[in-house]
């Protein structure tokens, strides 16, 4: 079954609602306009029930089938917050917030599964319901445990859940996907470390924290040559490395590095924060200088389980006709991972194309893959709960 008919017909309209969530972004939790923009639009397509302020300011909508025999509920999540980036794309619908765009294509998130829960209301093909889940502050907020933890899996019954990411670079509106780890976790660190100022012309009057630092930042990578095993997967990245002076002639007191970590299992992770902090504190110990290290717990990997992996192949591959069942895992994060801890489900990526990499200030999300991307949200529907 190709891409539903419906939801061809519904492309323009679609693409409208993610240009209008496009030109006004919102960060964090703070996406009250774009979260009334979802309500306001799922009342108006008849779903039976419409939930605001879960998680702070996310919003579910229920869709109830024809009947429901089996009392199953599936959950189908979007993502609707956007990023601290200037836009530089020069759109007709470009961002109208100053230092504010949708660059990680979470506008086109929203609007395909509002265009899927359009269509699942008209048609209600399927025995058991659905949550369209519309989340705020991925990008950081860790919105999705927020949801989780105001109790959203219990209060609707949601026994699987689903979520779907755009991915430039894949061939547009392809779908790729994978069982086990998908996402990597992130934690990240700030490092403090403090030495003794003075005269760069008389160093050996000093603690200087710029050696120390810069020591620290190459003994780092040891742990990932010497002490995580070769065959698994961990990245330990320094992205900020500040002194409290700019002067060519003074050695500061003070360094601070900042940075994170990223792996796929929680046997790495801790390793990689033990590693750390004995690393970072030994080596400032070495050279005479102090180490205070701030570690910050991120999202835990996103791991999908195998069953609904399959699930959800097998509904992409009725919209697509071919699925990449084993795409490789990615290094960045991604906060689904706290609902896929809470019940089954699974993660999957829709291609965007050839177009500008997420987090870029030149970034667009393909509208050409919104007929994609709605069609698989309902044929997954349909396929996981058939009518009788």
């Amino acid at each position: 079954m190709p891409i539903k008919n419906r939801l061809a017909e519904m492309q323009a309209d679609i693409a409208g609602w993610r240009r209008e969530l496009h030109a006004n972004p919102e960060l964090m939790y703070e996406v009250h306009r774009t979260a009334a923009f979802v309500a306001e639009k799922l009342r108006a397509f008849g779903c039976d029930e419409v939930v605001e302020g879960l998680g702070r300011t996310g919003v579910v909508g229920v869709i109830r089938g024809r009947s429901d025999s089996r009392g199953h509920v599936v959950g189908l999540r979007a993502d609707m917050d956007a990023l601290p980036i200037e836009e530089a794309t020069g759109l007709p619908h470009a961002s109208t917030v100053p230092g504010v765009m949708h660059a990680c294509g979470h506008d086109g998130h929203t609007a395909m599964l509002l265009g899927a829960a359009q269509y699942l209301a008209e048609t209600r093909n399927f025995d058991g319901s659905v949550a369209v889940i519309f989340q705020p502050a991925e990008e950081g907020g860790a919105g999705a445990l927020a949801m989780v933890e105001d109790g959203m899996m219990t209060r609707f019954g949601i026994k699987e859940v689903y979520g779907m990411h755009n991915m430039p670079g894949l061939p547009l509106g392809t779908f790729h996907i994978r069982p086990g780890p998908s996402f990597a976790s992130t934690d990240e660190y700030e490092i403090t470390v403090r030495g003794k100022g003075g005269h760069a012309a008389n160093p050996e009057m000093a603690v200087d924290p710029v050696v120390a630092a810069s020591s620290i930042v190459m003994n780092l990578q040891t742990i990932v040559s010497r002490n995580a095993d070769p065959l698994g997967s961990i990245v330990i990245s320094v992205t900020s490395f500040r002194s409290a002076t700019d002067a060519y002639n003074i050695i500061p007191d003070a360094v601070v590095l900042r940075g994170t970590i990223r792996t796929f299992s929680e046997e790495l992770r801790a390793l990689g924060e033990a590693r750390l902090k004995a690393v970072v504190s030994q080596t400032a110990e070495a050279l005479g200088a102090v180490a205070e290290i701030d570690w910050q717990p991120g999202y835990p990997a996103t791991v999908n389980h195998e069953t609904e992996t399959l699930y959800a192949a097998e509904a992409a591959r009725r919209v697509a006709g071919d699925v990449d069942e084993n795409t490789p895992p990615v290094m960045a994060s991604e906060d689904f991972s706290y609902m896929l801890e809470a019940v089954p489900g699974a993660y999957i990526q829709i291609g965007n194309g050839d177009s500008a990499m997420v987090h870029h200030p030149a970034y667009e999300f393909n509208d050409e893959a919104i007929p994609a991307g709605a069609s698989f949200w309902a044929e997954l529907v349909e396929t996981r709960m058939p009518a009788g």
